[in-house]
Parts: C-alpha cells; structure tokens; sequence
C-alpha cells in the first residue's frame, strides 16, 4: 500500500489546483475504492472511485436512492429537500421514468440534430461579439454564452433571460466560503419565481417550447403542480447551462496545456472534433459526483453498507481508471473507444442532454479553432468554488483579432 495523501474530497482547496483532487482519486482506486470518509458537519459517506463500483450504484436506484436523502453529500433541511423532491434529478423509478417520458422527444439524436444549424449560427454570433477585440474571458464571453442561449430557445424565453437564470445558477453551485449563504439563499427564490412567471406567459401563449410543454403536460392523468412544473424547470436550466460551459472552458484549459494534441486536432478539426469533445468529458468530467442514499444494508467491495448510509459516485475518478482506460491521465484528441462516465454513469439518471451537449461544444470549439487559431491563455484560471460541479469560473484568453462573420 503506498502512503495515503491526506484524503479530504469535500474541501475547496482540494479542487483548486488541477480542478480535481486526482491524486486522491488515485490513492482511493488503488487502496480503498469504497472508502469511509468523514464529514464535518455530517455521519459521513461512502466515497466510490472506481468504474465498475460507480456504475453499480448508478444502475441500481432500487438500492441507492435519489429520492431519499437528495443529490448532494450535505443533506438538505426537510423543507428544502420536500421542494427538490418535485426536481427529476431527486425522483427514483416509476415516477423518475414517468416525468422523464415529458421531455423526452425534445433530447432525442434526431431532436438534437434539428438544432444543429441553429446552434452553429449562434456559435458564430458568440464569437462576433469578441473577435475584434483580442482579448476575452473565455468563460464568460464565450462557453457560458451559448448553453445560455440553446436552453433559453428551447424553454421559448428571452436570450437574455438566458444569461441571467446561468448566473443564478453558478451562485447556488457554490460553497458556503466564498458566496454568502443569503446569497445563495436568494438565488433558489429568484430562479422559481422566474419559473412561475414563465408558467403564467405559458398558458395564456403556449407554443411548441418545452416550457409549454411542460405547462400542458400530465402524468397519470393529472397537470403538473405549480411546484413540479417550477422545480421541473430549474432542471432543465441548470443541466443546460453548467455542464456544457464547464465541459468548453476546461476543454480548452487542457488544450492550452497539452499543446501537441492541439496541433493535432486542429490540423484534423472535423475528423478528431467528436472523440476530442468525448475526450474532454472524460479528462475534465463537469460533475464531481452524485450522492446517492442506501434504501436496505447492502454490499459493494467487501464493505458493509447499511440502510441509510450516503454514498457518493465520483465521475472524476472513475473517468481516470487505469483498469478502464489504458493511459488514464493522459490526454489523447483521438482516444477510441471511450466509454467515459461523464453523463451519469449509465442508469435512469443518464443526463436528457448528452447529445445537445455534444452538438454545442462541437459548434463552439469548431468556431473558436477555426476564427481564433492562435488564441492562448492570457492569465490565471479562477475555478468554480464547488466541490459538485467542476471547471474554470474565469479564464482570460488572447488572440489575433479578426472580423466579424456577418
């Protein structure tokens, strides 16, 4: 056994530095993959770090539950948890499965290729915006853009409602230490009463939107309450705007880094565009982990679980598991297969965007390469404060200006 880095997976610092504590991840995977780990103010949680063990957990709701004790490791009060509750995120099959038959056909491939044109044209309006500068915040000016924009068309609200509802989100994804709880507090409030807002447009205007949608849907017979429909839409909109910009802000963070897989994907853009995004999923996985909560005692490695206990799935770690990815922590623009677990793991929970994330990142990437082929990291990254959801908060690039495509 070799020498145990100090394990803590819930503090900041430990996320601070390459974005993830992957020597920890490492040590857990090799030693310990089911691990005990303490909370401060908490019983403490199982941390799962190997491939395997997280897709156990992943595909068995019937054992490790959503619904019981909530997504993240810190338990919510009993008000707040009842309010998630109305979330998918928060639901176990049947019920997971009804809600998630709703909006099912507007995340299918064939639905997701519909928008391919449309979310290119906003790519390019994106980069429009910065190219005769020279200079930008990649992450606000340009990956925080266009998710903004993609949800915001499909949920049928304003562009710019878009940007307001993703900062919204980034406060309530972050810690305690550095955003003020009242802070965060009010967050939660404002994006619901948004929610409701759009509810009331819906039904005096529905159209073809998924917010219209959702307002006229009905599961086993009865209309989405007013508290569903809003939770219902606080989803969409997180899963829309967090993972995909994290997913091209630190994308492009590990290309910086990793210079010759640059050159390569771009000498060979339109070949090597798909396994590099799959590629960037694995390598920077945009969500820490899940907590799940154990619904009978249970077995997993050898370890005792028992009926109550957390367990947390991380994706970052089981993204870099030598027994299932050969090199792990190398970075390869063209790595085949690459069955990473970026999107849940597998499981009823597989994420409803996958295949929109996907055509977004692509779109964003290709216009960023093409029209920026020079563009570089003009100073120091500031990461997300979360230890759920992982990526660059602020990362100030350079380029040559160029002109604008229309």
């Amino acid at each position: 056994m070799t020498l145990a880095p100090q394990i803590d997976l819930l503090d900041l610092r430990s996320y601070q530095d390459k974005g993830q504590p992957h020597d920890m991840f490492r040590w857990l995977r090799q030693n310990d993959p089911v691990y005990w780990h303490a909370e401060p103010d908490g019983p403490g949680f199982w941390a799962v770090t190997k491939y395997e063990d997280v897709r156990t957990v992943s595909r068995d709701p019937q054992t490790y539950s959503s619904y019981e004790g909530g997504i993240h490791i810190a338990t919510p009060n009993p008000e707040t948890l009842a309010g998630a509750r109305n979330m998918m995120l928060y639901k176990d099959p049947p019920e997971h499965t009804r809600y998630r038959h709703l909006v099912n056909k507007g995340f299918t491939p064939r639905q997701a290729a519909k928008l391919t044109d449309r979310i290119q044209e906003l790519a390019s309006q994106i980069i429009d915006e910065v190219i005769e500068r020279g200079e930008c915040d990649l992450v606000t000016d340009i990956a925080g853009e266009l998710p903004s924009y993609v949800i915001a068309e499909l949920m049928g609200i304003p562009l710019e409602d878009g940007r307001k509802l993703y900062e919204w989100t980034e406060i309530m994804h972050s810690t305690d230490a550095s955003i003020p709880m009242e802070q965060r507090m009010q967050a939660l409030p404002n994006m619901l009463n948004y929610a409701r807002q759009v509810a009331e447009a819906k039904k005096g205007q529905p159209s073809s939107d998924l917010a219209s949608i959702l307002v006229e849907a009905e599961v086993d017979g009865h209309e989405l309450s007013d508290a569903e429909f809003d939770w219902f839409f606080l989803l969409l909109i997180n899963a829309g705007g967090d993972t995909t910009r994290n997913l091209v802000a630190g994308g492009m963070e590990v290309l910086f880094k990793h210079p010759e897989e640059r050159r390569r994907l771009q000498e060979n853009l339109e070949e090597l565009l798909p396994t590099a995004v799959e590629e960037m999923l694995r390598y920077c996985s945009p969500v820490v982990y899940m907590r799940r909560t154990a619904m009978n005692d249970t077995e997993l490695r050898g370890k005792h679980i028992r009926k109550g206990d957390k367990v947390a799935v991380f994706y970052g770690s089981a993204n870099r598991d030598e027994d299932e990815f050969p090199d792990a922590d190398r970075f390869d623009v063209g790595r085949t297969p690459n069955e990473h677990m970026a999107f849940g793991g597998g499981g009823p929970h597989y994420c409803l965007g996958a295949h929109l994330a996907r055509i977004e990142a692509q779109a964003i990437l290709r216009e960023m390469l093409t029209r920026m082929p020079d563009i570089e990291q003009a100073g120091a990254t500031e990461r997300l404060p979360s230890n759920f959801i992982a990526g660059p908060r602020h990362l100030p690039v350079r380029f040559t200006p160029g002109e604008r495509a229309s």
